[in-house]
């Protein structure tokens, strides 16, 4: 092999190595996420890959519609990704795990499908300890079972805050630990056996489960919880609760779509959304049961997990103000 020979083999070899390596190395440093409806492949590419105390540049883009970018875990404000435009992103992680990157814009009924996984390496994770088990599972509580009340309030229950009674009698109520594992008609329940409340009305006695419960929170909880809700839930639940959100109607018909010709439980798949107004559903669920309720999913009802998505101070901001929708606080 002469000289020229072997210089025009070593250049083919480095342009074929340039043609393969440079766009490798230009995707792990800045990738390009396309954004479609869940339906049309979602996020592309849906897994990623990060290190600990080193920033991820990203690129997103959309293919269709107008979607949004958030990750679970991380305090970041959501991003809009615009069809035909580039948005720059830069992530940075302090400790290693799978985050969950998501759609927050309500771009078609599978939008809470758009979800995808960050996986973040390295750092020192020797201190890290298992995570407790959700409440729900410590309860040891069936987030399936049926529920129900013997009777609902004859009124909506407005908190009892001019009760000179409440600093002293209700004081064992005011626990974190009584509230959440309590439903509000169990609540309602001891209270009407106590001693104390024996010459309140059943009227009264729901005033003072409603301070239980408003006194459980704060302002500042209940605001986070509101915005949550429109973010996340409004769409298929409805801005009221009412279980009819501009989804709601589309998840039904999905619904008993999927069931025919099949055979198994129709109460597992797609259907209206809970109706929060119901005191039925909301009065007889814990707190606990609805935190479960929200890091679960409704196992294929078209009610999504966020467990990935939210913190735990969110899933019970997002809890305390479902309950409004039965309370009344002033």
């Amino acid at each position: 092999m002469n000289r020229a020979e072997l210089y025009s083999r070593l250049l083919i070899a480095a342009t074929a190595l340039a043609a393969v390596g440079i766009p490798l190395v230009a995707w792990n440093r800045t990738p390009l996420i396309h954004a479609r409806l869940a339906e049309n492949g979602g996020w592309i590419p849906e897994t990623l890959g990060a290190q600990v105390g080193q920033p991820l540049h990203l690129r997103l883009t959309s293919d269709d519609v107008v979607h949004g970018f958030a990750v679970g875990g991380l305090s970041m404000p959501s991003v809009d990704v615009l069809p035909g435009k580039v948005t720059d992103v830069t992530l940075l992680f302090d400790k290693p795990g799978a985050y969950t990157y998501y759609c927050t814009r309500w771009c078609g009924l599978n939008h809470w499908r758009m979800r995808g996984t960050i996986d973040v390496t390295g750092g020192d994770d020797s201190s890290e300890t298992a995570a407790a088990p959700p409440l729900y599972v410590t309860l040891g509580l069936d987030l399936d079972a049926p529920r129900s009340i013997p009777e609902s309030p004859a009124v909506k229950p407005v908190a009892d805050v001019a009760s000179k009674q409440l600093s002293s009698d209700l004081a064992e109520y005011g626990s974190a630990a009584f509230y959440r594992s309590h439903s509000p008609y169990e609540a309602w329940r001891d209270l009407r056996l106590d001693p104390a409340f024996a010459g309140r009305s059943d009227t009264d006695i729901w005033n003072l489960t409603a301070e239980i419960w408003r006194s459980s929170s704060t302002p500042e909880g209940l605001s986070s919880g509101e915005r949550l809700f429109a973010q996340n839930c409004a769409a298929c639940h409805g801005e009221q609760g009412r279980a009819d959100g501009v989804f709601a109607d589309d998840l039904a018909a999905a619904g008993k779509a999927s069931i025919q010709g099949m055979k198994g439980d129709p109460s597992m798949t797609m259907q209206t959304p809970a109706d929060f107004t119901d005191p039925a559903r909301l009065l007889s669920a814990s707190p606990a049961l609805l935190q479960g309720k929200i890091l679960r999913g409704g196992m294929g009802t078209g009610m999504p997990s966020w467990g990935p998505i939210f913190t735990e101070e969110q899933t019970w901001a997002l809890v305390a103000y479902l309950y409004t929708f039965q309370f009344g606080y002033h």
